[in-house]
This record gives C-alpha cells, structure tokens and sequence, in this order.
C-alpha cells in the first residue's frame, strides 16, 4: 500500500551528519540524537516532522557547520 507525504502531514525522519552532536542539541533540533563513535564520528536525528520544520532543521545543522550525509523517510505516522 503506497501512502502520499504532504507537506503539512508529520513524518519520521533519519538525517546523518558527520560530526559529534550531544544530547543537549535534542530540544533545539525537536528529534532524538545517537551518536555513533565512527572516525569521523556520526550522528544520527530521528524525529517526526512535516516538511517545514525538515527544512528548519536542515538549515540549523547546515549554520552549525556539520556536512549532511544523508536524509531518509521512515515511516509515516
């Protein structure tokens, strides 16, 4: 069964950055943060989101300097 996204509907989401985010970036990005000890390290958002506050969040990580490596649809809520 296929389901439309629209871009007012919550989504989850997984983006990945490089870099070392802790846990006291939780309420400023509004997603859950696991931090994998790669080298480079990787950390991993998981939240539920429409596409506004996506684009929000992408622009935050974007002003804090840490490379995008990859936003994924999870599910829809």
């Amino acid at each position: 069964m296929n389901q439309t996204i629209t871009l007012d509907e919550p989504v989850v989401y997984r983006i990945e950055i490089q870099g070392h985010l802790d846990q006291r970036w939780s309420e400023t990005f509004g997603m859950t943060i696991v931090v994998e000890n790669n080298d480079p390290p990787v950390s991993s958002l998981t939240g539920e989101v429409d596409q506004a506050a996506l684009h929000g969040v992408l622009r935050k990580i974007y002003s804090i300097g840490l490379p995008l490596i990859s936003v994924k649809c999870t599910g829809l809520s």
